[in-house]
């Protein structure tokens, strides 16, 4: 690791006595992989380097002071000659914080590549999309992007990405595991015995994790494309080429960009729950008659803008923020209330009738009401138009001439459709029976 991930390689000739200790600087990592969870702050980095060995007993000194890695991951695995390199053992010597020291005996002098691993807390990432409506708003464009920020203290220079969809239960915080004084102490208690941790054990720990990730270490040159698939209660999008992020900083990645994906425009009109404003919504599915379909799409914030003319000029329509959506689910996007569809409705008329009268007292009553409803559309296009009126009781009738459908036991709903700069009006007669009359 660049900044701040120092080990040095004591090398000793074999032999009960140690001659003269050579030293060395780690040499620069070759590639690294993240794979980043968004559910939970953890990251798994793999990374590949040519350790110059001699025969006999190595020692390879190991410090992440300044870094947010749990040095109780940590794992090393020769790619090359694995059975002539035993790496007997990773030791934690007493009274020093943040330096590890592996003990690796080697049959075999020169380069051998490994691969050192190890989970690690500050890297994060986000989804976040832009959808730009066609002119006539049947359609629209969807592009995706991810913003990877890196928190962790180290600089990770050409690594490729990976990204974990799904929730993951872990007993204690990377970071807080990062952060003690000795590594198998419990967070925040200084453990008073050093420990000593057999690799392979390590190993064994972590051997569920990295088998449900899939991990490859291969690397590809080809444009920036991400990838998907499926890894049971995770999903995994993986960036193919490699990208550098450096520490404190964030950067955004493309994730797909989908053209003329079918959408519907509604308005919806529905005071109990919007207020006296006209709220306008978008929708479409995430399937292949929508041009996507092929992977969930997570969760994440969402502007939307609209193609005003062939000199792509836009317009800002709203933005909305959407869950997790799985293959085949249709989405929603709320993008707030709007101004140029008006709804009103209006208190025609009210009287009450029918009254129960039982020892001197009313047991039983009718209330009628007439509204007048009017719809506007000032928009330049047609517009769809829900109109949902909730009454206070179970019993009740309406008379009108409009159509409408029961929503349920004490909701109907009105749907129309307003040519551009067109209005509609309509009545209804709503008759509630109370008391005994129910």
């Amino acid at each position: 690791m660049k900044k701040t991930i120092i080990a040095i390689l004591l090398m000793a000739v074999a032999g009960t006595t140690l001659a003269k200790i050579d030293l060395a600087t780690l040499p620069t990592r070759d590639t690294v992989q993240l794979t980043i969870y968004n559910s939970a702050d953890l990251t798994l980095a793999r990374e590949s380097r040519q350790l110059t060995l001699k025969q006999g007993e190595n020692k390879l000194q190991f410090s992440w002071a300044g870094t947010l890695i749990d040095p109780t991951s940590l794992d090393m695995i020769p790619k090359a000659n694995a059975g002539k390199i035993d790496i007997a053992e990773l030791t934690f010597p007493p009274r020093v914080t943040n330096l590890g020291l592996w003990n690796i005996n080697s049959e075999v002098t020169g380069k051998v590549p490994m691969e050192i691993s190890y989970l690690t807390s500050g890297l994060t990432w986000r989804a976040f999309y832009m959808g730009t409506l066609s002119k006539d708003e049947k359609t629209m464009q969807l592009a995706g992007y991810v913003r990877v920020t890196n928190n962790s203290g180290e600089d990770y220079e050409n690594a490729q990405t990976r990204l974990i969809v799904g929730k993951v239960h872990i007993l204690d915080q990377i970071a807080e595991l990062a952060r003690r004084q000795y590594p198998y102490g419990r967070p925040g208690v200084i453990a008073p015995v050093p420990v000593t941790r057999d690799s392979r054990t390590i190993r064994k720990l972590r051997t569920e994790f990295e088998d449900r990730l899939r991990l490859s270490a291969a690397l590809t040159e080809a444009p920036k494309e991400i990838k998907k698939e499926g890894l049971s209660e995770y999903f995994l999008y993986t960036i193919e080429g490699t990208e550098t992020i450096p520490n404190n900083w964030s950067k955004r990645l493309p994730s797909f960009d989908v053209d003329n994906i079918p959408v519907v425009n509604l308005y919806k009109y529905e005071e109990t729950r919007y207020g006296k404003g006209v709220v306008r919504f978008i929708s479409f599915a995430n399937d292949e008659k929508h041009q996507l379909g092929e992977t969930p799409i997570p969760g994440g914030a969402m502007k939307v803008y609209r193609d005003l003319d062939e000199n792509q000029h836009l317009s800002y329509e709203g933005q909305s923020s959407f869950k997790y959506i799985p293959v085949d689910e249709d989405v929603e996007l709320n993008l707030g209330q709007v101004a140029n569809v008006v709804v009103t409705p209006t208190l025609m008329n009210f009287e009450t009738e029918n009254y129960k009268i039982r020892e001197d007292r009313i047991t039983g009553w009718d209330e009628i009401r007439t509204y007048k409803i009017e719809a506007k559309n000032t928009r330049d296009i047609p517009v769809k138009i829900e109109i949902t009126r909730n009454f206070n009781t179970n019993s009740w009738e309406l008379e009108t001439d409009e159509k409408y459908e029961d929503i349920d036991s004490n909701t109907v709903r009105f749907t129309m459709t307003l040519k551009p700069r067109t209005d509609r009006q309509f009545e209804y007669t709503l008759t509630t029976y109370h008391g005994v009359n129910q």
